[in-house]
């Protein structure tokens, strides 16, 4: 279940049978929907009832659309699991509001999932979640999609490959101060950026001052379907991230048999073996010495045996199989009444955690109006059906069933 896209809204069968609703709710800002609190609950209740929906599954802290959708399944009773991809610090006035809004969420929620050790460490310290209730599941990469090139690139030229949102989280200011230096200390380097963002007119001023055009390529935003061929033109990746809770990025030019330079940030030290990845801080000066390092231990480099290592450590199939696990720990975990759950969120704060007891006490009072309205046995279940289509055809299209139903 997500928001609206443009004019795309409705119910999409995609292949391999994934349905989704996309709720006629349009994103204001940053890809998010408005916060309503009780907004979303009539639609979000008759989605969960249609579909026989045992367990819900939010992703992403910023996601105003996944709070809302968790506070309601909650509401009616079931167990839920939240994904937190990111880390937040403690000190900005962004984080902290973040951290309250998480500590809300993940104060009746059943299981939780970071993406890394580090992630579970920093959403630990921000929500108050017991430890115990927290797993660590990585994110993967598709080694069939990302493979290296069939001929090997020469050494004669270097390059150096950048992809990445070109904003200030990604470390896009310390690549304006890092490009000019390698180009000066090594001729023969140059640098491919794809992405784009708020920071790239920096990048472009700085390659007009130090004279880098025939030197430094900007791409601009590069689709996810055209990103191997960016990544296979060139011998290193470059991240520069300031923050990051794992970095599928990273994954993926390593599958591509690219060797990797990157900041030692948030869970990235988790992510690759030592003799894959250079890692330096997120200082200029130590960026380039990783950088040099890397050019003299490239020839030793093998990106089909890189490729290979990367299909044993990383598998979709692996994360759905540990996925799984929680929430087999999820569906068996015990049912709480209403004056347990309330006793949660008290313990959030002397004022917060009376504002979110009255917060959740209201969308009680809500759905069970709906309840008298809307009689759970009047809301018509989904026929299970069988999947007829060939895998390889693109998406079917929502029926006129389905849309007056989502309506």
């Amino acid at each position: 279940m997500t928001h609206a896209y443009g004019n795309r809204s409705g119910v999409r069968y995609m292949t391999g049978g994934l349905k989704v609703y996309y709720v006629p709710w349009k994103p204001f800002v940053m890809q998010n929907t408005l916060p309503t609190f009780y907004g979303t609950l009539p639609i979000v209740r008759t989605i969960l009832i249609r579909e026989k929906i045992t367990l819900v599954h939010g992703h992403q802290a910023f996601s105003t659309l996944c709070h809302e959708a968790l506070m309601h399944a909650r509401t009616m009773g079931y167990k839920v699991v939240f994904t937190d991809h990111s880390l937040y610090g403690f000190a900005d006035v962004g984080s902290i509001h973040m951290n309250k809004v998480l500590q809300f969420t993940l104060a009746d929620v059943t299981e939780a999932i970071c993406v890394s050790h580090t992630s579970k460490e920093n959403t630990v310290l921000r929500s108050g979640l017991p430890p115990e209730r927290v797993f660590v599941v990585p994110n993967a990469v598709d080694t069939a999609m990302f493979k290296p090139a069939l001929n090997r690139l020469s050494t004669s030229e270097i390059i150096i490959v950048v992809v990445s949102r070109l904003v200030y989280r990604k470390g896009a200011d310390l690549l304006v101060e890092v490009i000019p230096e390698v180009c000066r200390m090594f001729a023969n380097v140059r640098f491919i950026i794809g992405g784009d963002g708020p920071k790239r007119v920096r990048l472009e001023e700085m390659r007009e001052k130090h004279g880098l055009q025939d030197r430094v390529e900007m791409l601009g935003a590069v689709p996810h379907a055209r990103v191997r061929s960016v990544l296979i033109s060139g011998h290193i990746f470059l991240n520069s991230s300031l923050t990051e809770a794992f970095c599928i990025a990273i994954l993926e030019a390593a599958s591509c048999g690219l060797l990797t330079v990157s900041t030692r940030v948030g869970g990235v030290p988790e992510v690759l073996p030592d003799d894959m990845v250079v890692l330096a801080e997120p200082d200029p000066g130590d960026m380039v010495q990783a950088i040099k390092k890397a050019i003299t231990i490239l020839p030793k480099i093998d990106p089909q045996e890189m490729h290979n290592r990367m299909k044993k450590l990383y598998d979709w199939h692996d994360v759905a199989r540990r996925t799984v696990i929680v929430y087999d720990y999820a569906v068996k975990s015990s049912d709480q009444n209403l004056l347990e759950r309330l006793s949660r969120y008290l313990s959030c704060g002397s004022w917060a955690g009376k504002l979110f007891c009255l917060v959740m006490i209201i969308d009680f009072l809500l759905w069970y109006l709906l309840k008298l309205w809307q009689p759970d046995e009047n809301i018509e279940v989904v026929p299970d059906f069988t999947l007829t289509c060939n895998q390889d055809q693109g998406p079917m299209h929502d029926t006129d069933e389905e849309r007056k139903g989502l309506k």
